[in-house]
């Protein structure tokens, strides 16, 4: 009698066999041992899943996606490591270590995340521990920062000193990580877990797209949060709804722990790695929000007040650029724009003397890949410009470089199917020369492929990588998706049925721009402006000419474990 043939194990059985043998987070001496003996010795169940949970992720070749197979490039000798900053609050001391080691083991270059991590690369193997013994010396860790776990707990960078907050909720955001992070009743949950934390006003933390979201309201003097969850982007973008629960300070931890807790026991969500986030019980499952609120309730030990009415913020670019007082008298901060999020290892040992120079030593990353200096005398703040010029920070930058955000790209991603951060800088330069009469605000998102890790969803102008022929070449090229937006009037951008190649565009963006200046109405924004045409009329302005729309190609197969934020 011939033996049945027993069924090829999947990408997601495969994932949850190997997360149900090992808790990395407890194994890290296996990691010292590759250090000794040399990058030939990593075995495949550390390259491909339980490195994650150490914030490390085997780095590109630099060809990206289309020079491997199954949608994930061939891998390098290095290694990349994502450090987790709740919060984003970072001390001058921990950030003037990260630019040392910036510059010891990562070839000097360091980039700002879209969760206000500091992401490093080529790193070798016999540099993992140090690098991570290093950062646990100095109170930070990458545990977490990638991962099916909980990943860095977003919050308003401006939390203490924003004069219009409603709440400091930092250390309800730290609370929230502390407790999470490295906890192993939630080392293995179906995939990544996202959450965002704020008390200001202006939801600067794009609560919108994350699984869980905490964002203020006052209600008879009391001052608490209403819970979103369920957001995300990657390639199918879904907006965070909203339940119907006013949470109380005190109750927000066991909120999300509750919540986190739902997420990691839904056996449906581990059947697929493609459908594995929270976002597909309502796309898929035919949750609703009661039905996850009565779930959520169950779990509880206490009766959640319900929802109160909340004021949602207009769009805003949330990027906190400038120079702005704060509510401690006599004091500033100042936002510097670091374009793409990239800087190297001296860009972060200055950032850090600059702060123990002007401020307290108190520094702040940001979701738009920027950095903030806290506490700065008002009458030193211009001189803290000045010398921030100097080290390549803009505090006083064009629309295009403020509101350009950039992912990995192919140059270290192996999921990336174009090069994004060099184009960007190359885009923004184009940009300020072509059309420097532009003057609104803008949120110009490129991405490398389309898993979105760039949130050119939710951008004015997002654009997604693609390969195309183009004069007879394999090119890169990016598909446009226009309209995006966050807050009152929260959308995800459309697809409007035009690619190009990358070359070209510049030219295809500064057409657009335009055609809005010449013909939007009095206060009309650009947002206003894309609603009122149609994908046929914003193709036609981005090409020149009438053109038939293009479909985005999405991939046929799994989506991969993306190693973006």
């Amino acid at each position: 009698m011939t033996d049945a043939v027993q069924p090829k194990e999947t990408k997601a059985q495969r994932a949850e066999r190997l997360k149900r043998a090992k808790n990395p987070w407890e194994a890290f001496d296996e990691v010292r041992a590759f250090a000794r003996e040399g990058r030939s010795s990593v075995v495949p169940e550390w390259a491909g899943t339980y490195f994650k949970w150490w914030g490390i992720y085997t780095q590109g070749d630099g060809v990206g996606a289309t020079g491997g197979k199954g949608g994930e490039g061939l891998v390098s000798d290095y290694f990349m490591m994502r450090i987790g900053i709740p919060n984003g609050i970072i001390s001058s001391h921990q950030l003037r270590t990260i630019g040392g080691l910036t510059r010891k083991y990562a070839r000097d270059l360091a980039d700002i995340t879209v969760r206000q991590n500091i992401q490093l690369h080529w790193l070798s193997i016999e540099s993992l521990p140090e690098v991570v013994d290093a950062l646990d010396d100095i109170g930070l860790s990458p545990k977490g920062a990638c991962g099916d776990v909980v990943r860095n707990v977003t919050g308003c960078p401006l939390a203490g000193v924003d004069h219009e907050e409603l709440i400091d909720a930092s250390p309800i955001a730290l609370g929230i990580a502390h407790h999470l992070t490295a906890n192993p009743e939630f080392y293995n949950l179906p995939r990544k877990f996202k959450i965002s934390v704020t008390g200001c006003p202006t939801w600067c933390t794009y609560p919108e797209i994350n699984d869980i979201a905490l964002t203020p309201v006052k209600h008879n003097d009391q001052v608490g949060f209403t819970v979103r969850v369920g957001g995300g982007l990657s390639n199918e973008p879904h907006l965070a709804v909203r339940l119907d629960a006013f949470v109380l300070p005190h109750q927000a931890l066991p909120v999300v722990r509750a919540i986190t807790e739902i997420f990691r026991d839904q056996q449906v969500l581990r059947e697929s790695r493609d459908r594995a986030r929270l976002k597909y019980l309502f796309m898929k499952e035919g949750w609703t929000p009661d039905r996850f609120l009565k779930e959520l309730q169950s779990r509880l030990d206490f009766q959640l007040l319900p929802g109160v009415p909340e004021i949602i913020p207009n769009e805003t670019l949330r990027d906190h650029i400038g120079i702005h007082r704060q509510k401690q008298s006599g004091l500033s901060y100042v936002g510097a724009s670091v374009l793409r999020g990239r800087l190297t290892g001296e860009q972060l040992e200055a950032a850090a003397d600059l702060a123990d120079k002007y401020g307290s030593g108190s520094l702040r990353a940001t979701v738009s890949q920027n950095l903030l200096f806290i506490d700065v005398p008002n009458d030193k703040a211009p001189e803290l410009v000045r010398e921030l010029g100097a080290i390549g920070l803009h505090v006083e930058g064009s629309p295009f470089w403020r509101g350009a955000v950039a992912c990995t790209g192919t140059e270290f991603c192996k999921l990336a199917i174009t090069e994004t951060k060099g184009f960007t800088r190359w885009l923004v330069d184009e940009l300020e020369e072509r059309i420097p009469q532009f003057d609104q605000e803008l949120r110009l998102h490129v991405t490398g492929c389309p898993n979105g890790c760039g949130q050119h969803w939710i951008a004015d102008i997002g654009i997604e990588g693609k390969k195309i022929k183009h004069e007879g070449k394999l090119v890169d090229a990016y598909y446009f998706c226009l309209g995006g937006s966050v807050g009152q009037h929260a959308s995800i951008a459309r697809p409007v049925g035009y690619r190009s190649p990358a070359s070209q565009v510049p030219e295809a963006i500064a057409r657009l721009l335009r055609k809005y200046l010449i013909t939007r109405e009095t206060d009309e924004n650009l947002r206003a402006w894309f609603a009122r045409h149609t994908n046929d009329e914003l193709r036609v302005y981005l090409a020149g000419e009438t053109l038939a729309p293009v479909e985005r190609d999405l991939p046929t197969g799994r989506v991969p474990h993306a190693a973006a934020d």
